[in-house]
């Protein structure tokens, strides 16, 4: 299983950003893909998490109404609306994928065993 993340960038304080994750060589309709991000000299943090199949939806209580996760209809893409981004936002953002994922411990990152590689989001201020 492959995971390609995509849509990082440089944007002001306020502004929006969307990321995508991509993933192939695998059936994922059983799959919880979840967003992580790390940023300098942090640990790497839960940010939001969806179910493909039920589309159940959960997310860190910092971005909680400022960001939305969504599965396109290609149940392989998943992508993540950041809107009224902060500085605080900005890190080194993952999408990781897991099949076996206990939704009570979607905020783990142990619980995940495909990762992709990070795109970078900065906010300035």
């Amino acid at each position: 299983v492959q995971l390609q993340a995509s849509g990082g960038g440089l944007v002001q304080a306020g502004a929006s950003l969307r990321l995508s994750c991509t993933a192939s060589g695998g059936t994922f309709s059983r799959y919880t893909m979840g967003w992580f991000r790390q940023a300098p000299g942090k640990d790497r943090e839960f940010v939001a998490a969806i179910r493909l199949s039920s589309r159940h939806t959960q997310y860190a209580d910092s971005v909680k109404g400022r960001f939305t996760i969504s599965r396109e209809s290609a149940e392989n893409t998943v992508n993540l609306q950041m809107d009224m981004l902060k500085p605080e936002d900005t890190a080194v953002y993952y999408c990781a994928a897991s099949d076996r994922v206990i939704w009570s411990n979607t905020y783990n990152p142990q619980a995940y065993y495909h990762w992709g590689r990070g795109t970078l989001v900065t906010v300035s201020s």
